[in-house]
C-alpha cells in the first residue's frame, strides 16, 4: 500500500514514463476484411513507430507477421503494440487533451471466425475498443460477435466506418445499422466528407470544421482545417444538435446547463461524450478510408478525448483464493502486484512470451510473482515491451500497462499473476468449445514424440485448441472452431516444430442431452474372496436449459451414501457425461440430483462409488429419451441478385433455413442457419455458384436435434 511519505491521492509512480491518465489500452476488432489491420498501419505510421506504412495485400504489415497471415491476407493471432501521440493545437478547435504526449496501447484482433478466442482475451483486458464497420456492408454477422463479445466485459468502443472510398459506401446506412442490428446508442462525430471516388476528408461535427487530407505522397500525414462551407451547414448543423439531444437526456451535467438556460460550449459538449462514452450509453462515430489515408489521425484524437484511460474504469474485480470473499485490484502503481495472463505465445527469437495486463501495482526485474491457481511462485527474469515489429526490454512495468514476460513456466491463458502476501484470484476470460475436430499422425516415427510437443505447445498458446486421444482407436485427436483454425495448426507444426503429419477428415463436434426426466440406478456387487466392492446410487436427471451445463446436486439425507464417498460419486458423474448413450458423445446441458444410495460397513470404498454413479447415469439416460445434438453455424452468403436464387437453393439442400434476405445496394445478404456438417466445402461451392463474385461468413450458433433421417448416417459413421 502507498507508504506515509507518497501522495495517496496520486496512483502514478514517479518513476513511469506516462502518467495513467495518459494512458490508453485499445482494441481494433471487427467482422473480417473490415480494415482493422490495416487501420493499425495508419495508427503506427501517424504515430512515428514506423515509417514506412505496409499493406495486408503486399505481406508487408507490422501487426501480421506470422507467413500463415502474411500469405492469407488475414489475422490470425491478436498483436499488442505500443505507440505514443500528441494531439495537434489548431486553432478553434477544441479538444480535451491538446499537445498533452499519449501513450496507446493497441491491440489488433482476427476477424476470423474461428480465431474468435484471440478477440475474447484482448477484450478482457482493454478499457476500451475501436469497433471497425465497413461503409458498404455495415454490420455484419461477426460484427455482432465482437460487438457482445465487448458488451459482456462492458469495454467503452468508438465505431470507425472504414472503406468509405469503395463503390456502393453510404456512411448514414452503417450508422443505421449499428442501431438497428447491434442496438447501439450511435451517432456521428466525425461525418466522411463525400464518399467513394469523391471523399475527401471529414465533417468535426463537435467543432464546426472540415478536415482536408492531402492527396500526395506525404501518405495522408498532412491535412488542413477550414470552416464548414455552405452546401455542408446543415448536416453539421443536425448532427450538432443530435449530438447536444443526446447528452441532454444521458447526461447530468449537460442537462442542468439546458435547465439554466446556460450555453453548452464544444468543450462542454466533448466532456459529457466522454463520460457517456465510458459509462457505455453512447457510442461516437467515425467515418473514413484507413486505406486511402483519409480520416485516421482524427479518429486517434477521438481515442484520446473519448475512450477512458485505466484511471477512468471501475477497479478489476476478483476473489480470495482461500476465501472466496470479494476482492479488488485498484489501479496505483502503490497498490499490491496484480495481473491477468492473457496470452501465450511461442515467439521465433525470444522463447515463450506471456502477454499480461497489469491492474494495479508494479513489476521489475528480479521480482517474484505468484500464480494462485497453482500455488507456485516464480521470479522474473526479463520483461519486453512489444513497440511496432521490435521487441524492447524494460526494467518495471506498471499499472496499466500491457507488457510481456519471457520464460515463465506452469502457467495457462487467464491466469492471475499477483504478489503472494496479497493474494487475488481475478475472473479469466471464457472461450467456446471446439465445433469440429480430427485425427493426425505424424507421417513418420521419428515425428512421433516431436508431435507432442508441437500439440502441447499449440494448445497453451490457444485455448480453443484441444489434443486428446481417442480411447478405442488410440487415435491423437485435434479439436478447434473450424477448418481453417485446423489447417492453421497443421500448418505451424510444420514451420515452426517441423513436424509433417497426416489428418483425417474433419469430423463434426456432436453433443448429446435428455428431452425428459429420468430416475437411474447404479449397483456394483463384486465379491471375489476377501475383501468386495460395493457402490450403490440412485439419481435423477432432467434436462438443463440451453447452455447452462451440467450441474450436480447432492440430496442426500440420513447418510444413505456417507459424506467421504460423495466426491467419488460427483468424480464419476462428470466421467460419465464425457460418453452418451446415442453415440458416446460429450453431454451436455443436464441437471443431476443424487439422491439415495447404499453402503457396505467393508467393502464399500471411493472405486466402488465412482463406478455405480457411471453405471446409474447410464441407466437414467437411456430412460430419459436421449437425443444427439449438432452445431449450427449462422452463415451470411453476399451475393450479386443475379445468383440469389441458386445461393438459396444451395443452403436449402444443406438443411439451411433462411432468416432473412436483406438488400444492400448492389449485393444481396442471406442469412441462414446450417448445420456445419453439411459446410464442407462449402468456400468452393459458392465461387462456382456465382462465377467467383459472392462471398460467405459463419460463425457457431447454437446446437440443434439431429434430424431421424440423418442420425442413422451419423452414428455409422462413427462406428
Amino acid at each position: 500500500m502507498a507508504s506515509a511519505n507518497i501522495d495517496s491521492s496520486n496512483p502514478n509512480s514517479p518513476d513511469r514514463a506516462f502518467p495513467l491518465e495518459r494512458t490508453r489500452n485499445i482494441g481494433i476488432c471487427a467482422h473480417i476484411d473490415a480494415g482493422k489491420t490495416t487501420l493499425t498501419e495508419r495508427v503506427l505510421f501517424y504515430t512515428g513507430m514506423i515509417h514506412k506504412i505496409g499493406e495486408v495485400h503486399e505481406g508487408t504489415t507490422v501487426t501480421d507477421w506470422m507467413e500463415q497471415e502474411r500469405e492469407r491476407g488475414i489475422t490470425i493471432t491478436s498483436a499488442a503494440t505500443t505507440c505514443s501521440w500528441k494531439q495537434r493545437v489548431e486553432k478553434d478547435v477544441v479538444k480535451l487533451f491538446p499537445d498533452i504526449e499519449q501513450r496507446v496501447n493497441i491491440i489488433d484482433t482476427p476477424g476470423h471466425v474461428d480465431f474468435t478466442a484471440e478477440v475474447e482475451r484482448s477484450l478482457r483486458v482493454l478499457d476500451g475498443a475501436i469497433a471497425v464497420f465497413c461503409g458498404v456492408a455495415g454490420v455484419q454477422p461477426q460484427s455482432e460477435t465482437v460487438w457482445h463479445q465487448a458488451d459482456k466485459y462492458g469495454v467503452p468502443r468508438i465505431a470507425f466506418v472504414n472503406k468509405m472510398d469503395r463503390t456502393g459506401a453510404n456512411f448514414e446506412n452503417a450508422v443505421n445499422d449499428m442501431r438497428t442490428k447491434l442496438g447501439a446508442n450511435a451517432w456521428p462525430i466525425l461525418i466522411p466528407l463525400g464518399s467513394e471516388d469523391n471523399l475527401r476528408g471529414q465533417i468535426d461535427v463537435v467543432n464546426h470544421k472540415i478536415v482536408l487530407y492531402a492527396d500526395d505522397s506525404s501518405m495522408g500525414s498532412t491535412y488542413t482545417i477550414e470552416d464548414v462551407p455552405a452546401e455542408y451547414s446543415d448536416i453539421t448543423k443536425k448532427a450538432y444538435d443530435d449530438l447536444v439531444n443526446q447528452m441532454m437526456d444521458l447526461d447530468e451535467e449537460i442537462g442542468n446547463l439546458f435547465l439554466e438556460e446556460r450555453p453548452v460550449t464544444r468543450e462542454d459538449l466533448k466532456k459529457a461524450i466522454r463520460r457517456q462514452t465510458i459509462a457505455n450509453r453512447f457510442v461516437p462515430v467515425a467515418g473514413g478510408s484507413a486505406f486511402k489515408n483519409k480520416g485516421v489521425q482524427y479518429l486517434v484524437d477521438a481515442v484520446v478525448d473519448y475512450l477512458p484511460s485505466p484511471v477512468d474504469i471501475e477497479a478489476a474485480k476478483g476473489m480470495d483464493p482461500d476465501t472466496h470473499a470479494e476482492k479488488f485490484a485498484v489501479t496505483n502503481d502503490f497498490e499490491p502486484f496484480c495481473s491477468l495472463a492473457f496470452k501465450l505465445w511461442s515467439d521465433p527469437f525470444v522463447g515463450k512470451l506471456v502477454f499480461f495486463r497489469v491492474y494495479s501495482g508494479k513489476l521489475s526485474k528480479g521480482d517474484t510473482v505468484y500464480n494462485p491457481r497453482t500455488n507456485k511462485r516464480e521470479r522474473i527474469s526479463r520483461l519486453i515491451q512489444i513497440q511496432a515489429d521490435k521487441r524492447q526490454d524494460i526494467d518495471t512495468c506498471y499499472s496499466g500497462d500491457i507488457a510481456a514476460i519471457v520464460g515463465i513456466k506452469n502457467i495457462t491463458t487467464g491466469d492471475t499473476l499477483c504478489d503472494e502476501d496479497h493474494p487475488i484470484l481475478l475472473e479469466p476470460p471464457s472461450f467456446p468449445d471446439p465445433v469440429i475436430s480430427m485425427s493426425i499422425e505424424p507421417k513418420t516415427k521419428a515425428d512421433q514424440e516431436k508431435m507432442g510437443i508441437a500439440l502441447q505447445r499449440l494448445a497453451e498458446e490457444d485455448p480453443t485448441f484441444r489434443v486428446f486421444t481417442n480411447e478405442d482407436t488410440g487415435q491423437t485427436i485435434i479439436a478447434g472452431m473450424g477448418e481453417l483454425h485446423l489447417e492453421i495448426i497443421r500448418d505451424r507444426m510444420l514451420r515452426e516444430f517441423k513436424v509433417d503429419a497426416a489428418s483425417g477428415k474433419p469430423q463434426i463436434a456432436y453433443k448429446e442431452t435428455v428431452l425428459t426426466p429420468a430416475d437411474g440406478e447404479g449397483k456394483l456387487i463384486k465379491q471375489s474372496g476377501g475383501r468386495g466392492q460395493y457402490g450403490h446410487v440412485v439419481i435423477k436427471i432432467a434436462p438443463n436449459e440451453r447452455g447452462k451445463g451440467i450441474t450436480i446436486e447432492n440430496e442426500i439425507v440420513g447418510g444413505t451414501i456417507p459424506k467421504e464417498f460423495i466426491p467419488a460419486v460427483i468424480k464419476g458423474l462428470n466421467e460419465a457425461v464425457l460418453n452418451g448413450v446415442v453415440g458416446g458423445y460429450p453431454v451436455i446441458d443436464l441437471h443431476i440430483d443424487i439422491v439415495d444410495g447404499s453402503y457396505h460397513d467393508v467393502d464399500s470404498n471411493e472405486l466402488a462409488f465412482k463406478m455405480a454413479a457411471i453405471f446409474s447415469l447410464k441407466d437414467a439416460m437411456k430412460k430419459a429419451k436421449p437425443i444427439l445434438l449438432e452445431p449450427i453455424m449462422k452463415v451470411e452468403a453476399t451475393t450479386p441478385e443475379e445468383y440469389q436464387g441458386d445461393i438459396m437453393g444451395d443452403l436449402n439442400r444443406r438443411r439451411g433455413k433462411i432468416m432473412s434476405i436483406e438488400t444492400k445496394r448492389v449485393n444481396t445478404s442471406v442469412n441462414a442457419q446450417v448445420p456445419l456438417a453439411e459446410m464442407f466445402g462449402y468456400a468452393t461451392a459458392i465461387r462456382s455458384l456465382s462465377k467467383g463474385r459472392a462471398a460467405y461468413s459463419m460463425e457457431p450458433s447454437h446446437f440443434e436435434q439431429v434430424p431421424a433421417q440423418t442420425l442413422a448416417a451419423v452414428l455409422d459413421q462413427k462406428n
